[in-house]
């Protein structure tokens, strides 16, 4: 009987290593494509979303600042 249970946790064992070498494996492949992906993006001259949204905040203020300096170079006209 013990010979048994001793060929099952050998094999609980085996399993358990292969599930860490699996999981190993998987971590390896999930940063290996996102250094292939970043690469890829920092090659063709592409931003990320966060940079975008920076750009585009950038741009209304200043499309809000230009709309502000009109009106004031048209009160200013006006005046005079």
């Amino acid at each position: 009987m013990q010979t048994n249970s001793r060929f099952l946790d050998d094999l609980m064992a085996l399993a358990t290593n292969a599930m860490g070498i699996a999981q190993g494996a998987k971590d390896e492949a999930q940063t290996a494509a996102r250094s292939l992906v970043d690469r890829w993006l920092a090659d063709h001259a592409l931003v990320t979303r966060e940079e975008f949204e920076a750009v585009r905040e950038m741009a209304r203020l200043a499309r809000e600042e230009n709309a502000a300096l009109a009106a004031r170079i048209a009160a200013l006209e006006a005046r005079g």
